[in-house]
């Protein structure tokens, strides 16, 4: 799926590619309105590149553990893939959480007190809900410390409560594939719970079905909480999933080759073969 910037680009690329064919044609010029008209296309999309990129400021504190890592309690129901993704730079998100379909979802946050604030800041992972102290993030102590420059680190810690600015990014997992893992609480074969793991791009997954050979047709899943998907009695067999996945590109479906084999074991993770972007 094409990122947001890559969409900007082209429908600048096709818009003076039109223009040039209509300037070219025998007969025919440019007059004063549809120059107008190009430069005002020209304007929007230059302002649509550039609300790609805008912050939105807010407020982020972080979470304690033991090991500086992320929790595999989290609401998002990653266990420990929650824990350690993206070098444990992680996050509980409140308002961005939407309903879980903002598990998965990178952000670059990076703070405001130059005195103390690195430049480019911390690149996150949502894999959790999380609220207080009227903030969007509550960041692991690895994403944390990720936001000050190298010899402030302490500082940053002691003021606990920081503002913030943030904006979403795309996900990036090289040598990784869509992995579907089956949950831990999956019971074979009455009732199977499935969590998405290593969702690249920009997109949010709103919606999963699973195909059922004997009525050819297709079966949703029930979201569950967070990234967690489940459905009782699950079709005999292979099966094969498709997602429904919404970002800039509008809403689609991504419908990998068969994922989980007949005799599917909770706790296993299986590679779908495709990656989205």
């Amino acid at each position: 799926m094409a990122s947001d910037n890559a969409l900007v680009g082209y429908s600048s690329r096709k818009t003076l590619h039109d223009a040039s064919r209509f300037c070219s044609r025998k007969g025919m010029a440019l007059n004063p309105q549809h120059y107008f008209l190009l430069l005002l296309t020209l304007a929007l999309l230059s302002e649509l590149c550039l609300a790609q990129d805008a912050y939105v400021t807010t407020r982020a504190t972080y979470y304690g553990s033991p090991d500086c890592l992320g929790t595999p309690f989290g609401a998002c129901g990653y266990g420990e893939y929650g824990r350690t993704v993206n070098n444990a730079q992680v996050c509980g998100v409140s308002r961005l959480y939407r309903n879980g379909s903002g598990c998965g979802a990178c952000y670059q946050v990076r703070c405001k007190h130059p005195q103390y604030c690195s430049e480019e800041g911390t690149k996150v992972v949502a894999t959790d809900y999380g609220q207080g102290h009227d903030t969007d993030f509550i960041l692991s102590v690895r994403a944390y410390a990720k936001l000050a420059k190298p010899n402030v680190v302490a500082e940053l810690f002691a003021a606990g409560v920081i503002e913030v600015e943030y904006r979403r990014i795309p996900c990036s997992y090289p040598g990784y594939n869509l992995l579907v893992k089956v949950h831990e609480h999956s019971k074979y074969p009455f009732y199977l719970a499935i969590v998405i793991l290593y969702q690249g791009g920009t997109s949010d997954i709103v919606a999963v079905e699973v195909y059922e050979e004997s009525c050819k047709q297709w079966r949703g899943l029930r979201r569950a909480y967070g990234a967690v998907w489940d459905i009782a009695n699950p079709p005999k067999g292979t099966l094969a999933f498709r997602f429904q996945v919404s970002g800039s590109a509008g809403v689609q479906w991504v419908q990998p080759n068969t994922v989980l084999p007949s005799e599917w074991k909770a706790g296993v993770a299986y590679d779908t073969a495709i990656q989205l972007t």
